[in-house]
C-alpha cells in the first residue's frame, strides 16, 4: 500500500529527528545518527509525489480566493477604513489608527503599484468603486490569504510527517467559507495571518534543523521566524500572541539544550545569543524601522493630527504649528492655548453661554473644544495681581513650576474657576466655570501650575512641558473627561475638576499657541520631539485608542464563547433582498468538527499519557504516533490557547473575525488528531487490509464532508441576491441552522 509505506517512512524520519534532538551524552551520538540516516528508506518528499498534493492544495487555495474577486464592486464592511488608509499613504496624509502601520502600508503599496491613484473617498459601505482601480488591493489580500493553506499544510507535514494529516488540514481551510470571505476584501486579517503562519512554519522548520545547528539552513529559518514576528506585530497588536508562542517554544528548546551534557557552555552561549539576535533584536529593529518609514511617508497634516501632542503635530506639513516661531518659555501676560493630552482631548475653551438652570452654578461654561478657535485663548496672570503684564514698565517674570496663577479668558475676561458644585455629567467631579468681571473674581480662581517630572522653580516650556493645574481651594485637578455635553453645551467635551490625584492623560495639559511680544521667538523645529519620543507617543495613543473602542450604531459585536461554535456571523455587504449580500460565517461542518476535535484531542492525550505512565507496552508505530500527538499536537494546542483565551480578558469591543488566527491552529489540530486517531483505530501496518481501509476511508469521508458543506454554504462568501434565508422560497432557507445566523 503506497499510503502505508509513506506513513511508515514519514514516521521513521520523525523518530530519527527526535533521537537526534536528544544529543546523546556519549561520544558516539553523531556516528549513530549518521548510520540511522544512511539506513532510512526514501521519504515521500524524495519520491516526488509529495509535491503533487502541495501543488493541488496551492492551486485550489488561489482558485477559491480569487474567484469573483471583483464582486461586489462596492465598499464592503471595514474596507471603508483600510482602503481609506491605503489612500492616505498614497497621498502622504497623516491619519490615526489603533493598529500598527505595516498592514495599511502594504495595502497602500499594493494600490499604488496596481495603478490606484488614492482619490476614492471610501466614505461608507455600499459606495460604488466605479472607475477606481480597487482590484489590486483586494488581490493583494487574496494572495496572502491564499498562502495560508500551503503554510498550514507544510506545518502539519513537518509536525506529523503525514501527508493525509496535511491534506485534511488543507481541505478544511480551502473549503471554509469564513476564511474565503475574510481573504477577498481590503482587510488587515489576511495580512496578519500570513505573517503569523509564516512565523509558525519557520519556527517548526528551524526546530527540524536541530541536528544541524548553526548551518546556513538553520540560520535561514531562525532569521525568517524573526522577520515574520516583526511583520505580525507590525500589522496588529494581537501579533504579540504569536511572539509569545515562539518565545515559549524557544524557552523549551533552550531548556532541552541545557540538559544535553555533550554541549559545552560556550556552545550553549552561542545558542542563546543566536536566539536573542534573531528572535528579539531582529524583530525589534524591523518593527522600529516600520515606524520610521511610516512617519517619513505620512509627513502631511491630516485627520489624525488631533490625536497627538502639539509637538508631534509641529512635524506635519500643513499643520498650523509647522514652521511656526513662538516664545520658548511662558511668562506672565502670555496669551496661550492649553491642550489636553488625552486622545482627542481638545483645547481648554470658554464662551459667553452659561450653564443652564439645574446644572451646578449658572456661570459661564468651560469646555474642551476639538478645533482651533479664538475662544481657546487664555491670559496667564498672577493670582494676586490684576495688571496688564504686557505693559513694558511692568517687570517681565517667567511662570515657574509650583507658581499660583490665574487663567483669564481673553474674549470674556472671566477667570477659570471651580467650586463645590457637582460637574454636569461626571459624578463626584466638581464643576469648572468662567467667573468674575474683567479679571476680578475670588479665591476659587487660583490654580497651582505643576510640570510633570520637574522641580520647583523650573521654567515652563511651550509644547514640551506636561502640566497639571491644581485648584488651590479644593485640591482637585483640572481635567477633560472625554464625555460629550448635551446641546446646551454645544456638544463640546466636558471639563471638570477631579478629586482623584492619580496622574493620567485626562488631567495633563500642554501649552500650544503662545503669544508674548516681550519675549523673543524661536522656531518650533527646536522643540520637535525626537524619533524615540514620537515612537513612544504613537504607541501610547494606539493603546489608549484600542482599549477605548466602542461598537458603532447597529454594529454586531460578539463574545469569545460565541466564536468556536459559529454562533453568529458578520454582514459584509447588503441587508435587503435586492442587495448583493455577503455574510462572514464559518463553514458550520468544519467549525463544529474542529470543536469536537478539541475534546477528542484532550481525551486522547489523557489516555495516551496515562497508558505510558502505567508502563503499557505500545508498538513502535504507536509510540511514534503518541509522540506526534503529544509533541506536534501539543504545540498546536498551545497556539490555539494563546490566540483564543486572551480575548476573555479584554475590555475592548470584540468581533467574530478576531477568532480566525486561533481557527488556523484549531484546523491544524484537527488534521493531526484525526490522522493519529484513525491510525490507532486501524492498528499497525501489519493488520489486515480491511482495518487499514478504515483509516483511508475515514480521511476521505472527512474531506468529502468539508467539500459538500462548502457546496451548500458557498453563496455566503461569493454573494447572494434574492429572498432572505427566512423566506421559504430562498435557496438558503433550509441552511439557517441557528436563529442567530442573519443571512
Amino acid at each position: 500500500m503506497p499510503v502505508a509505506v509513506a506513513n511508515k517512512a514519514g514516521l521513521a524520519v520523525l523518530g530519527l529527528r527526535q533521537r537526534r534532538a536528544l544529543r546523546l551524552a556519549s561520544g558516539t551520538g553523531a556516528a549513530i545518527a549518521a548510520a540511522e540516516a544512511a539506513a532510512l528508506p526514501s521519504a515521500p518528499r524524495r519520491r516526488g509525489w509529495f509535491w503533487v498534493p502541495l501543488a493541488l492544495v496551492t492551486l485550489l487555495s488561489f482558485a477559491t480566493r480569487f474567484y469573483r474577486l471583483r464582486e461586489p464592486p462596492h465598499i464592503c464592511w471595514d474596507e471603508t477604513h483600510f482602503g481609506k488608509m491605503g489612500s492616505y499613504y498614497i497621498n502622504r496624509t497623516f491619519f490615526f489608527d489603533v493598529h500598527p502601520p505595516f498592514g495599511k502600508m502594504l495595502i497602500g503599496l499594493a494600490g499604488y503599484l496596481s495603478g490606484y491613484d488614492g482619490t476614492f473617498p471610501f466614505q461608507k459601505p455600499g459606495d460604488k468603486y466605479e472607475h477606481h482601480n480597487y482590484i489590486g488591493m483586494r488581490g493583494f489580500c487574496a494572495f496572502l490569504g491564499s498562502c495560508l493553506i500551503p503554510f498550514c499544510y507544510l506545518t502539519v507535514w513537518e509536525l506529523s510527517k503525514s501527508l493525509q494529516a496535511a491534506m485534511l488540514t488543507a481541505a478544511f481551510l480551502i473549503f471554509d467559507t469564513g476564511f474565503i470571505t475574510l481573504s477577498q476584501y481590503i482587510l488587515l486579517d489576511p495580512i496578519l495571518m500570513f505573517f503569523l503562519m509564516g512565523a509558525v512554519f519557520s519556527m517548526v522548520k528551524y526546530n527540524s534543523c536541530a541536528n544541524r545547528p548553526f548551518s546556513a539552513l538553520w540560520w535561514f529559518w531562525l532569521c525568517l521566524t524573526g522577520i515574520n514576528l516583526a511583520g505580525a506585530m507590525g500589522v496588529k497588536f494581537v501579533g504579540l500572541f504569536v511572539v509569545l508562542f515562539v518565545g515559549l517554544n524557544t524557552v523549551c528548546d533552550l531548556w532541552e539544550l541545557l540538559g544535553d551534557l555533550s554541549l559545552s557552555l560556550v556552545t550553549l552561549g552561542k545558542h542563546f545569543l543566536a536566539r536573542v539576535l534573531c528572535l528579539i533584536l531582529l524583530p525589534l529593529a524591523l518593527y522600529t524601522a516600520l515606524f520610521a518609514v511610516h512617519f517619513a511617508v505620512l509627513n502631511r497634516s491630516g485627520p489624525g493630527d488631533g490625536f497627538f501632542s502639539s509637538g508631534f503635530q509641529s512635524r506635519l506639513i500643513g499643520n498650523n504649528l509647522h514652521n511656526v516661531s513662538v516664545p520658548e518659555y511662558l511668562a506672565y501676560g502670555s496669551v496661550v492655548t492649553v491642550k489636553n493630552l488625552r486622545m482627542a482631548g481638545g483645547y481648554l475653551h470658554s464662551h459667553w453661554h452659561l450653564y443652564p438652570e439645574g446644572v451646578g452654578a449658572q456661570q459661564q461654561q468651560v469646555t474642551a473644544y476639538l478645533h482651533k478657535d479664538l475662544n481657546n485663548l487664555w491670559i496667564i496672570k498672577k493670582h494676586n495681581v490684576n495688571k496688564d503684564h504686557s505693559d513694558p514698565s511692568f517687570p517681565l517674570e517667567f511662570v515657574r513650576h509650583g507658581d499660583i496663577i490665574r487663567l483669564e479668558h481673553k474674549e470674556t475676561s472671566r477667570n477659570l474657576h471651580s467650586h463645590q458644585h457637582e460637574a454636569p455629567l461626571t459624578r463626584k467631579h466638581l464643576q469648572v466655570t468662567g467667573y468674575g468681571i474683567n479679571g476680578t473674581g475670588d479665591s476659587n480662581d487660583f490654580w497651582r501650575i505643576e510640570v510633570v517630572g520637574r522641580k520647583a522653580g523650573k521654567r515652563i516650556k511651550v509644547l514640551r512641558s506636561q502640566l497639571r493645574l491644581i485648584h488651590l481651594a479644593t485640591g482637585c485637578i483640572l481635567g477633560s473627561t472625554g464625555k460629550t455635553l448635551p446641546k446646551w453645551g454645544w456638544e463640546q467635551v466636558e471639563v471638570t475638576c477631579t478629586p482623584y490625584q492619580k496622574e493620567n492623560p485626562n488631567t495633563l495639559w500642554n501649552v500650544e499657541d503662545h503669544i508674548n511680544p516681550r519675549l523673543p521667538n524661536i522656531s518650533l523645529d527646536v522643540l520637535k520631539p525626537s524619533f524615540p519620543e514620537i515612537l513612544l507617543e504613537s504607541h501610547m495613543v494606539m493603546i489608549r485608542g484600542n482599549s477605548g473602542l466602542k461598537p458603532k450604531e447597529n454594529e454586531v459585536t460578539s463574545k469569545p464563547w460565541h466564536w468556536p461554535i459559529n454562533y453568529q456571523g458578520l454582514r459584509f455587504s447588503g441587508i435587503n433582498e435586492t442587495d448583493y449580500r455577503v455574510y462572514l460565517l464559518g463553514n458550520p461542518v468544519i467549525w463544529w468538527m474542529n470543536l469536537i476535535t478539541i475534546g477528542l484531542y484532550l481525551f486522547m492525550t489523557i489516555f495516551v499519557s496515562v497508558a505510558m505512565k502505567r508502563g503499557v507496552q505500545l508498538t513502535a508505530e504507536h509510540k511514534e504516533l503518541s509522540e506526534v500527538l503529544l509533541n506536534g499536537g501539543g504545540k498546536i494546542m498551545l497556539g490555539w490557547l494563546l490566540h483564543y483565551l486572551p480575548f476573555f480578558m479584554m475590555g475592548r469591543v470584540l468581533y467574530f473575525h478576531h477568532y480566525f488566527p486561533a481557527m488556523l491552529f484549531s484546523t491544524m489540530l484537527t488534521g493531526i488528531t484525526w490522522d493519529v486517531f484513525l491510525k490507532f483505530w486501524a492498528g499497525p501496518q501489519s493488520c489486515s487490509i480491511q482495518r487499514r481501509k478504515v483509516y483511508k476511508y475515514g480521511i476521505v469521508i472527512l474531506i468529502l464532508l468539508s467539500m459538500y458543506s462548502f457546496y451548500l454554504f458557498h453563496p455566503l462568501s461569493y454573494g447572494m441576491v434574492g429572498p432572505l434565508a427566512s423566506d421559504t422560497n430562498s435557496p438558503m432557507a433550509g441552511l439557517r441552522w441557528l436563529e442567530t445566523w442573519e443571512f
